[in-house]
């Protein structure tokens, strides 16, 4: 599934084609995604202008004036910058036209979404009870160790929890919790204030890594200019079980949390 480095890059790769232009057309091959498009889609959308392209965790926010277009990718999608005229592939199902351009949406297992909200998008029940944002100054050890306190949860489930702090998904909790030389099983409320705190400062930077190597292509995922992202392959423990440690050369193992596979070295993390 794109996480937040994968959103946030198709954000900022789509930004300079769209902002401050006027949507001119809509077009809906297969309506049948997470929540099924409405028909009326097209008619709200044509002519409107894009005031701002913003993203809340795993979530791309169109501001449209009256109103706004919450895209998420889904498990499998993507979001890419077209010129008008580019033959349609299967699993392409709206096309977004703008003038001479278009964004596409692609998602071949269509667990995404394309919803209008009309008003603000923080409105939306989707948006409501999200967390902290991992790359903004809400996100920090201490508010990581008040959130952990009494929990008895496991630390990896906990830092995947939307309503606790957003996009930190299966490859990027996997990766933080070994650069903090944390065990995924371990109980929350367990951790010190200096393990969380650790803990906190390798999420930042696992994201940060990301972004910077174009986000991780696993299955569908392509940046808006169709380009693959490279985080993958620069994982430590992520889909590495068996390969030895590049640290200490323990074997990566692998187990199940939460229906979700979980990689960790159990040498290097306590």
């Amino acid at each position: 599934m794109p996480e937040l480095p994968e959103v946030e890059i198709t954000r900022r790769g789509i930004e300079p084609f769209v902002l401050g232009r006027h949507i001119s057309s809509v077009v809906v091959r297969d309506a049948r995604l997470r929540w099924p498009i409405p028909d009326s889609l097209a008619r709200t959308l044509t002519s409107l202008k894009v005031e701002a392209v913003r993203r809340r965790a795993k979530y791309l926010i169109f501001e449209l004036g009256k109103g706004c277009l919450i895209i998420h990718l889904g498990m499998s999608g993507s979001l890419r910058v077209l010129n008008l005229g580019e033959k349609a592939l299967p699993h392409d199902h709206v096309d977004i036209v703008f003038g001479n351009a278009l964004l596409r949406y692609r998602d071949p297992r269509r667990f995404g979404c394309v919803i209008w909200q009309a008003g603000k998008a923080q409105q939306h029940p989707l948006l409501r009870h999200l967390g902290v944002e991992p790359l903004e100054s809400g996100f920090s050890g201490h508010y990581l160790h008040q959130a952990t306190r009494d929990r008895k949860v496991a630390i990896k489930q906990l830092l995947m929890n939307q309503s606790i702090v957003v996009g930190v998904g299966n490859i990027y909790a996997s990766e933080s919790l070994f650069r903090a030389g944390i065990r995924p099983q371990t109980r929350s409320g367990r951790l010190s204030r200096e393990r969380c705190i650790a803990l906190a400062d390798a999420v930042v930077d696992t994201l940060q890594d990301s972004l910077r190597a174009g986000g991780s292509s696993l299955r569908d995922y392509v940046q808006s200019n169709g380009e693959l992202g490279c985080f993958q392959l620069q994982t430590m423990v992520y889909g590495r079980a068996g390969a030895p440690c590049h640290r200490c050369s323990t074997p990566i193992r692998e187990i199940r949390q939460a229906q979700r596979s979980t990689f960790y070295c159990p040498n290097c993390q306590k």
